[in-house]
């Protein structure tokens, strides 16, 4: 009998033992799987600031332009309507006219065209680490599973 309560308290320390050891195991498991969703989730805000820092930057430019470009247009329609003021006859006035109303939509066009172009390579930039995050997260995936 003394035998039989032996063995079972063997095997009761042992199972016991092997339970704290599973259980240290994962908890430990757990533990590193924590600090690296710390570490991905920090990465994400970083990504996002950066993101935010790239924007913030390129709208600065475009208002720095935009602001350029306004000024430049009054200087050069101040300049047309002197021109215009100063016309000998109607058919001089007209074509002092016209040459102001083609040069001004020219310049127009060419400012919306090089303004979409910026805005296309600005959401390029700004997205770009995101992109980078989306590309961890994949590869994550790709270990976990």
């Amino acid at each position: 009998m003394a035998s039989t309560a032996e063995k079972t308290m063997d095997k009761s320390q042992a199972m016991f033992a092997d339970m704290n050891d599973r259980t240290k195991a994962a908890m430990e498991k757990s533990s590193k799987m924590v600090e690296e969703m710390n570490d991905f989730a920090k990465g994400n805000v970083e990504a996002m600031a950066e993101s935010g820092r790239i924007t913030a930057k390129g709208l600065e430019s475009f208002g720095r332009d935009a602001a350029e470009y306004s000024r430049k247009s009054f200087e050069t329609m101040t300049a047309a309507m002197k021109e215009m003021a100063s016309a000998k006859s109607p058919t001089d006035f007209f074509k002092l006219q016209s040459d102001y109303v083609r040069s001004a939509f020219d310049s127009a066009v060419a400012e919306a065209s090089k303004q979409s172009e910026a805005m296309l390579k600005l959401a390029g930039e700004a997205s770009q680490p995101l992109s980078n995050r989306v590309a961890v997260a994949a590869d994550k995936a790709k270990t976990v599973a």
